[in-house]
């Protein structure tokens, strides 16, 4: 059996163990959380290192793939400097291939909602989630961007990928060196509500991104509102039928009742796939169109789920 180990700073109430079948081996999933403790992190990744078959980085991303530009995150990369033979991944493979699959599935699902409640989206942060932000832009949404917003508290909506594209490339080389709690929330901060831009919520059919960011900043009601996200367990889920959502696309596998992130599934594949090289997302050779090949011959795809 093929093992994968999703370790993240975030909190271990959503720990959770599966084993499934993937790509035709059987993979045991394991999600371990730190609550916020990244030095706990790295010493896990230590003791796992040569042990598990992959590793996922949770609660944190090493960098942000935009378009084909790497920006790497230091002081998560701290996180992992322990590791010498199990590859390790945080989910941007699977945020730039399989999360570019999302409007074409809501177009095939639900086409005649959207043709009545409109293609709008509201992408919480595109620059750390690529793939949403081509899909929507692809699919010719009316979108809006809420990278400074939530990322920076300025309270300026982005309404164009090159926007975000500059944004990135100006702001990365020093937003990159900050510690990263003062950009995303950690440990228990990740279960605070505190509802922000509530017209960007409200205007828009479509809400995606970060799951914790949208249960972090959504408003109380969420009427009609078709969430796109992933790392939903059955709480989250829960949140989002009370607020009145109508239909929930997790962008990875929905295994025993929640969706892991894309950083454990992401490694879940890495282990499936037999893969033993290093992943460096800024020079990813054939890693990702490795990746791409695998999801299509295996018909692997967004969920949607009706609330």
């Amino acid at each position: 059996m093929k093992l994968a180990a999703g370790i993240s700073i975030g909190s271990s109430k959503r720990n959770k163990v599966v084993e499934i079948e993937l790509l035709n081996q059987k993979v045991r999933i394991e999600r371990i959380g730190t609550d916020g403790d990244m030095e706990k992190a790295a010493q896990l990744f230590k003791e796992m290192d040569g042990k598990v078959d992959a590793f996922g980085v949770g609660g944190a991303d090493l960098g942000l793939l935009v378009k084909d530009k790497w920006y790497p995150l230091y002081s998560v990369n701290s996180m992992i400097r322990f590791i010498q033979r199990t590859p390790v991944v945080d989910g941007s493979g699977l945020k730039i291939t399989l999360e570019k699959l999302a409007a074409p599935v809501l177009e095939e699902k639900i086409s005649a909602y959207l043709d009545k409640a409109g293609r709008s989206a509201f992408v919480i942060t595109g620059s750390d989630r690529y793939g949403l932000l081509r899909s929507f832009v692809d699919a010719r949404y009316q979108v809006v961007f809420g990278d400074l917003m939530f990322t920076l508290g300025l309270p300026f909506a982005v309404h164009s990928e090159k926007t975000i594209e500059r944004l990135a490339a100006l702001l990365m080389p020093v937003a990159g060196r900050l510690p990263f709690s003062w950009v995303y929330p950690v440990g228990e901060a990740q279960n605070k509500r505190t509802p922000r831009w509530v017209e960007h919520f409200q205007r828009a059919t479509v809400i995606a991104g970060d799951c914790h960011y949208i249960t972090r900043y959504m408003p109380d009601r969420l009427d009609g509102k078709v969430i796109v996200t992933n790392t939903t367990t059955l709480d989250d889920v829960e949140i989002f039928r009370q607020a009145g959502a109508r239909y929930l696309l997790t962008t990875t596998p929905v295994l025993d009742g929640r969706s892991f992130g894309t950083n454990t599934m992401e490694a879940a594949f890495v282990a499936a796939m037999n893969w033993k090289t290093p992943i460096d997302y800024a020079h990813p050779g054939a890693y990702l169109r490795d990746l791409q090949s695998v999801l299509e011959q295996h018909h692997i795809r967004p969920q949607l789920q009706e609330l």
